[in-house]
């Protein structure tokens, strides 16, 4: 039976090669940080980790895992509702909800599994989604689940959403959905008007903020402080797995009523083991160090902003953005391909970006900065860049 499937799987992936869109697993040998190791020995300077604050290996949050694994054990074994739910599940909870001004939260293995398991208990045939056209996969994907009219207005186009949104007047309940940043473009979500849009025409609120939690806004809180509208967004969702120490977990904080049916008839919480200790503990120990102090994001915005002046200086094309991602635009699948192997020989790690992760013709590479940076490592990655650019045609 398998022979014929085998052979058709074998030709998909020579294709995908051959159409230069084949991806490679690139293997590290060291702890995520600004400077990691790579499988062949290279000490390479990494720009294009999730690791936003640079918590991903922070001494703090690694003995507040250790400290779980002898006080509360390695794993869980159960789901939530039957015997997986520690106090420590409980107080993770409450801090997430303290940090974005919501009222109380519920957490999952994965963002993806949060964004998976929202629609589908909360929207009936009779409500409407309206969805941003760059929202993430995950979303997409949960979208998909439910079985709720499905709108789309284009990405951050305010006229649109009110176009879909008149269009979606019939229905009972309307829920408008949208990254807080846009993973692949770095540009966010204009809060302040699509709540103005909301307000309006009656319709509720989702943002995810995978990307923008612990990034944007003054303090970090995400684009609802970004855009003043604290407390006024009906859903969160976000990770723990970026910006928030980079392991693994997802949330969703937002009204009291809306977790707690979430609590009841979210698939992916029901039927999936609660996280484990170590993951917590180190969750809760990352939230008291982000209420202490904002020096991380401080820095972190300071980082951006100087490699982008430097960049845009040397002539690359870069996407305008208001978080921690920086899109040096390139369009041609091969050539991101190609220029991220020579910044990896000049001792720079990035990736090249290309369909279906973005549009055919938009291909690109996605530079991630983080507070781990100090300015030697962006004065050394921009003359990098500037070094294969020139090598490649892509700037004079």
């Amino acid at each position: 039976m398998y022979k014929g499937f085998q052979e058709f799987l074998q030709k998909e992936l020579a294709d995908i090669k051959e159409a230069g869109l084949f991806k490679n697993e690139r293997i590290i040998t060291s702890p995520q940080g600004a400077i990691i190791n790579v499988a062949n020995g290279q000490e390479v300077m990494n720009f294009c980790a999730n690791n936003y604050l640079g918590l991903s290996n922070n001494p703090k949050l690694v003995q507040a895992a250790k400290d779980a694994l002898d006080e509360r054990g390695y794993g869980m074994s159960s789901v939530r509702f039957i015997c997986g739910t520690q106090d420590i599940h409980k107080e993770l909870e409450q801090k997430i909800a303290d940090y974005f001004g919501t009222e109380d939260t519920i957490l999952y293995a994965a963002a993806f599994d949060a964004n998976g398991g929202v629609f589908e208990p909360l929207m009936g045939v009779d409500d409407a989604i309206i969805s941003d056209s760059l929202n993430h996969a995950s979303i997409i994907d949960g979208v998909r689940l439910s079985k709720a009219e499905r709108y789309r207005y284009n990405n951050a186009d305010m006229a649109d959403l009110e176009a879909q949104l008149i269009a979606a007047q019939k229905h009972r309940f309307r829920l408008i959905v949208t990254d807080g940043v846009f993973s692949m473009d770095g540009n966010v979500a204009p809060m302040d008007k699509i709540v103005e849009l909301a307000n309006k025409y009656n319709a509720m609120v989702m943002v995810d903020e995978c990307h923008s939690a612990g990034v944007v806004g003054e303090t970090g809180r995400g684009v609802t402080e970004l855009f003043n509208v604290r407390g006024q967004v009906e859903i969160i969702t976000g990770t723990l797995g970026k910006a928030f120490g980079g392991a693994i977990g997802g949330f969703t904080t937002g009204k009291k009523e809306i977790i707690d049916l979430l609590r009841q008839r979210s698939r992916p919480y029901l039927f999936s083991n609660s996280l484990p200790p170590v993951v917590v503990n180190a969750g809760i120990k990352m939230f008291d160090m982000m209420n202490e102090t904002n020096e991380l994001q401080e820095k972190l915005h300071k980082n951006t902003a100087y490699f982008m002046t430097k960049m845009l200086a040397a002539g690359f094309d870069i996407k305008p953005t208001k978080s921690a991602i920086c899109a040096v635009m390139l369009y041609d699948a091969k050539l991101s391909q190609d220029f991220a192997s020579n910044l990896l020989n000049e001792g720079v790690y990035v990736i090249g970006f290309y369909y279906p992760v973005v549009a055919k013709g938009q291909a690109r590479i996605r530079v991630q900065l983080s507070a781990a940076h100090e300015t030697d490592h962006l004065d050394k990655a921009v003359a990098a860049f500037t070094k294969v650019g020139k090598d490649l045609g892509v700037i004079k």
